[in-house]
């Protein structure tokens, strides 16, 4: 998003709402910049239409179909970086993260972690 002009922003932004509300019924209320790019200019923009920016703590190489890891090095990878307040980021074009999501949920609970809504830090 740096590279493109407020307007490009704004506009990127409002069809992202858009097609989130029409497919989930869900008012969008935080944003993650694509790749983790951001400037001070483009936190300004989402911060003026009213989005809280969140970034992630743990992200692995998923996003890529071409080169997907393999579901026992993708569990190993997320399972031994579980740590308290983590904002984990899994893409949902993997077909790995697609298969071993249940696993993961169950495994992370099972140490005694549990999932929350961003909403329950504001």
């Amino acid at each position: 998003m740096p590279d493109l002009t407020d307007e490009q922003v704004e506009s990127e932004i409002q069809k992202l709402h858009q097609s989130i509300y029409e497919k989930f019924n869900y008012e969008m209320k935080y944003i993650r910049p694509p790749m983790g790019e951001y400037s001070e200019r483009t936190l300004s923009i989402t911060n003026s239409l009213g989005y809280k920016t969140v970034m992630w703590s743990f992200a692995y190489c998923d996003w890529d179909e071409k080169k997907q890891p393999s579901e026992e090095e993708a569990k190993k990878k997320i399972i031994e970086n579980v740590h308290n307040g983590e904002i984990m980021l899994l893409h949902g074009n993997s077909k790995t993260n697609t298969n071993i999501l249940d696993y993961i949920i169950k495994e992370i609970k099972n140490k005694g972690y549990e999932f929350r809504n961003l909403d329950k830090f504001e």
